[in-house]
């Protein structure tokens, strides 16, 4: 016979522990919640930041404003202004709103492979800090618009390549024209040929260039003649060189002669000066007798009885 099945016991405080088990379920999902929203900022100090744009094409709510490749703000929402531009609402973070400046510039990147990016730059970091509220103009930069150019300039460039290649162009004539030249200049001719532009004219004027050549050798024959020659201009020269040389022995002859003039006058101005020491000798001679006689007057005048006073007295 089969044994009786026997019944497990019943949990002690069963609902209790259910209650206690979803309550700390709730607290784990909500502090990863707040988790969460603290770790992307929800709970930092913020300013409003507007950019507008032309079109949003590529801006998406939360995209990050990067400043340097660093996150500087988050973009909250898009919408249609009443110009009829798009206005994105960015909330920049109070401790990293100091990099934004009045000057600051906002750009709007369109790759042709991946996102968009919007990008702050501050050239002038002692300007005034941008306010809360501040509206931008968000200057778009789309790689992709630029490509339909780009193609279309390039399809100007190859169409002017084939007019300059082709056969009636202006670069063909031009060529044509310097093998014409080319072919000129190696004729019978020559250069001459060249520009004289006939054959029979370039013989006329090599012949005129040769008989300017001979009379340029006449010319400097009797050039040669006139200025070498027996009677020449050199002749003349040399003999005056001559007359000049005799001019100079003269002249040093006669300066000799006043050097020993200059000389005996040297000597009488030596003597000069001698007798003219020895008249201040005499003259000093003199001048201690005067002075002598004169004291000697003096001392006869005081001593003499009947010397009149000349001094006028006050009373």
């Amino acid at each position: 016979m089969a044994e009786p099945q026997t019944e497990a016991p019943p949990v002690r405080n069963a609902e209790l522990k259910a209650a206690l088990l979803l309550v700390l379920m709730v607290v784990l999902i909500a502090g990863t919640a707040i988790y969460l929203l603290y770790a992307r900022g929800a709970f930092e100090a913020t300013q409003r930041l507007v950019l507008t744009a032309d079109d949003s094409d590529g801006v998406g709510v939360g995209m990050d404003v990067t400043f340097a490749g660093f996150p500087v703000g988050r973009v909250q929402r898009i919408e249609l202004g009443p110009d009829g531009k798009a206005r994105v609402l960015v909330d920049v973070t109070k401790k990293d709103a100091h990099w934004l400046r009045t000057s600051s510039v906002f750009t709007l990147e369109r790759g042709i492979v991946g996102g968009a990016k919007l990008r702050a730059f501050s050239g002038l970091p002692a300007d005034p800090p941008l306010p809360d509220g501040a509206t931008r103009e968000l200057l778009v930069g789309d790689v992709g618009a630029e490509i339909p150019r780009l193609l279309s300039a390039a399809r100007d460039l190859l169409q002017n390549l084939n007019d300059l290649t082709a056969a009636e162009s202006a670069l063909q004539a031009s060529l044509k024209n310097v093998q014409g030249m080319t072919e000129r200049l190696n004729g019978p001719g020559g250069a001459m040929g060249f520009l004289a532009g006939d054959e029979k004219k370039a013989q006329q004027l090599l012949q005129n260039a040769n008989s300017l050549i001979v009379k340029a050798d006449s010319l400097i024959a009797n050039a040669d003649k006139q200025v070498f020659g027996k009677k020449g201009v050199m002749t003349d020269t040399q003999a005056a060189v001559v007359q000049l040389n005799g001019l100079l022995a003269d002249a040093r002859v006669s300066l000799k002669k006043m050097d020993a003039v200059l000389a005996e006058a040297q000597a009488v101005g030596a003597n000069a000066r001698i007798a003219t020491q020895d008249l201040g000798a005499l003259r000093a001679d003199v001048d201690t007798n005067l002075r002598k006689i004169e004291q000697l007057i003096n001392e006869i005048n005081r001593k003499w009885p009947f010397k009149r006073d000349t001094e006028i007295k006050v009373p």
